[in-house]
């Protein structure tokens, strides 16, 4: 949920208002006028204004200025839950900085995958109080201050307030608001005299001994003389007009590009050798404007010969696109964890940035598809003859899993010829249905569903098919993690108590949260015994913590409470019970140590006796409200010294008190004292500690802000001792 409406411009359709007839479109450059001018009011380097896409949550890009939009080619489509910053500053409403290469890297590491490169970002809403239209970004190079200024975040906040007004009242007004052509300037190709002002200038430049040409924002040659040529091996008419990389073969790299780059977008001098076959090296130095770049190219030292770049193609046209997405994307998924993380951001990330309007993942198993997740389609019943389909049964998603050839279907016609018994599930007119391969094995199968008939161009079928190997590979690591995630936590809910004993005057109640890191399983534990008769309330309580988050720590953690248990059973004094417990870990050799606190309660006379080994103090609520820390003496850990003894301490216990067991993940976070946190505890637990013991439990926990992010499991035990009859 937004905490405003959020509003698409181009239909302008807010929740609550009659609908509108088909607005005419506005003729005046609105966003291009405004971005030009907040560019200029705060000296920025590049800008985009984006808009929100009708009856969608997705920013598209609507203008962008100052660079070729093949830079933010990943970003021209963003869902509003993207980890990107002129999304998260949509969808906050706030605005959002990014002071420079490292705090990009550190904060969004996705972007800083495809444009590692020196620079500055500020990302702005374009919202009134009544609703949101969009976002606007703007860049500057990377010798800005690491902060933004005072006047730079007043411009900035005024200038999208103003578009936000404009956009409002166009939407009164019935006005449609439409993408509108880039702001770029690239020098026209002319010639010599024309490009350097003069011809005793361009006479100068020619007899220059080095190499000199110069390129416009989009990389093309708009200028070079007869040294360039010469050093290029190719005369200037065949230069003049073209991409450096496009036109001298040797240069068609993306590293040499991905150099081209850097120079625009940080506004930094760059440079880079390159290898002119058969064995001449030539030096490049770019040195960029805010309108291209002039580059000096001369002859190189010999210098050792690198291996070929990764990655070599012919099509230059889109190339910038396509390596830029798949990096994104990349990265993106490599966040995934689990199954429903690779399927939810494959709707935000994947399906925005295609133009999807839903998706359906479909696993594979045990010779049938199961369907694993899908976005965009109201109705679960649509999906249903999908789930258990047979592998053998005639239907597209099937057919490109067993062949692992892709199918596109632009039309409900062309799906039709094919498959003339398939019914599209939903309202959708287009798919493509991709097989997910990963290591020779099919996974399953994405298909991308398209509201309305849509083309698949060659270049959109290459981009949709890397993807897909991106997305196999995301889904079988999700798979294999899913299943080692679902036994570890059955091994962890076996190991530990399924429900505590209801013992006369002793009210209990426990929880347990795995850590959020690993596998999420770990070697806390806790147990309630009861050891007097059916009608006394005797009882022994023990809590601990096994080194480790592994099976390892696991299993032992089963064998200790089995073995407390045991030594319990048999009669023997809570001091007796820690010596015993100590030989037998020491006698397993596991070389892993535990800490444990065991109490023997004994409510009807109230008291209870305490042994402690290495573990966090316990807290004893009194009667009147006030809380103690029980820092009583004890022995070391558990599974060190096999002459190790473990004194025990008396401790009144009347009725009304509440005792508080846990383990160290419930008072350590990162950045918190742990002293700090104990008493932060102890003041919790004496302010709510008359509350039902479920209620004191659940709060005890997620006050402790290791609710959400745990780097270790939490064990809780609470005992409450009541008036016995």
């Amino acid at each position: 949920m937004w905490p405003r409406e959020v509003v698409a411009v181009s239909h302008w359709q807010a929740s609550g208002h009659p609908p509108r007839p088909a607005p005419a479109p506005v003729g005046r450059p609105l966003l291009s006028l405004t971005l030009a001018a907040l560019m200029d009011e705060v000296h920025a380097h590049s800008g985009a204004v984006y808009l929100l896409t009708p009856g969608e949550p997705v920013l598209e890009m609507a203008v962008m200025a100052g660079l070729p939009r093949a830079f933010a080619a990943p970003w021209e489509r963003l869902g509003l839950s993207a980890p990107i910053p002129v999304a998260e500053a949509a969808r906050h409403r706030r605005l959002v900085w990014v002071g420079g290469e490292q705090d990009m890297a550190r904060r969004y590491p996705r972007i800083s995958v495809v444009l590692p490169y020196p620079f500055a970002l500020a990302a702005l809403p374009v919202a009134t109080d009544r609703a949101t239209y969009g976002a606007i970004f703007v860049t500057w190079p990377g010798a800005h201050p690491p902060e933004l200024s005072d006047w730079e975040r007043d411009h900035l906040t005024a200038a999208c307030d103003r578009l936000a007004l404009r956009l409002e009242r166009a939407h009164e007004a019935g006005r449609q608001i439409r993408p509108e052509p880039d702001l770029l300037s690239p020098a026209p190709i002319a010639s010599v005299a024309g490009t350097l002002g003069t011809v005793e200038a361009s006479r100068m430049v020619a007899r220059l001994p080095y190499g000199l040409c110069a390129l416009d924002l989009q990389g093309r040659i708009t200028f070079a003389n007869a040294a360039s040529a010469e050093l290029l091996g190719l005369p200037v008419s065949a230069l003049l007009g073209m991409q450096l990389w496009a036109s001298v073969p040797w240069l068609n790299d993306p590293v040499y590009e991905d150099r081209y780059r850097a120079a625009l977008i940080s506004q930094q001098v760059t440079s880079f050798v390159a290898l002119r076959p058969p064995s001449e090296w030539l030096s490049f130095r770019l040195y960029p404007s805010t309108n291209g770049l002039s580059v000096r190219i001369t002859r190189a030292r010999a210098v050792a010969r690198e291996g070929p770049a990764a990655f070599r193609h012919g099509e230059t046209g889109t190339r910038l696109v396509s390596i830029s997405q798949v990096l994104s994307l990349a990265g993106a998924l490599t966040q995934a964890v689990g199954v429903q993380d690779v399927v939810q951001l494959v709707a935000d990330e994947i399906a925005p940035a295609v133009g999807s309007q839903g998706l359906v993942m479909l696993g594979s198993e045990a010779g049938r598809l199961h369907v694993l997740g899908q976005r965009g389609y109201p109705d679960p019943r649509d999906l249903e003859r999908f789930d258990g389909m047979q592998l053998s049964d005639p239907s597209p998603g099937t057919h490109a899993l067993v062949s692992g050839v892709p199918a596109f279907f632009a039309s409900g016609q062309e799906l039709a010829r094919l498959y003339p018994d398939q019914r599209p599930a939903g309202d959708m007119a287009a798919w493509a249905y991709l097989p997910l391969i990963a290591s020779g094995r099919p996974v399953g199968t994405c298909v991308l569903a398209y509201a309305a008939p849509h083309p698949f161009p060659a270049d959109e079928r290459a981009v949709l098919t890397s993807l897909s190997g991106l997305v196999a590979q995301a889904l079988d690591r999700a798979r294999l993690y899913d299943a080692k995630n679902k036994l570890a936590h059955g091994l962890q809910a076996a190991l530990l108590p399924h429900s505590l004993p209801s013992l006369p005057g002793i009210e209990a109640a426990a929880r347990y949260l795995p850590a959020t890191q690993g596998m999420e399983i770990g070697g806390d534990f806790y147990d309630l015994v009861p050891t007097g008769a059916e009608t006394t309330a005797e009882a022994a309580a023990v809590i601990g913590d096994v080194q480790g988050h592994n099976v390892t720590a696991a299993g032992l953690m089963g064998q200790i409470r089995t073995a407390v248990r045991a030594y319990t059973t048999v009669g023997q004094s809570p001091g007796e019970v820690m010596r015993s417990t100590n030989r037998l870990l020491i006698d397993l050799g596991t070389e892993l140590f535990a800490s444990c606190v065991y109490l023997r309660l004994d409510p009807a006379h109230g008291r209870l006796v305490m042994a402690r080994a290495g573990h966090p103090p316990p807290l004893v609520r009194r009667p009147d409200g006030k809380v103690r820390v029980l820092d009583l003496a004890g022995g070391p850990l558990l599974g060190i010294d096999a002459g190790a003894v473990y004194p025990t301490t008396d401790v009144a216990l009347p009725p009304g008190s509440l005792l508080a067991l846990y383990t160290d993940g419930l008072i350590e976070s990162r950045g918190v004292d742990i002293e700090d946190a104990l008493a932060g505890l102890a003041e919790l637990l004496a302010e709510i500690g008359d509350r039902p013991l479920d209620e004191v439990a659940d709060c005890l926990v997620h006050h402790s802000g290791t609710a959400t992010q745990r780097l270790d499991d939490v064990a809780l035990l609470l005992l409450r001792a009541t008036p016995t009859p």
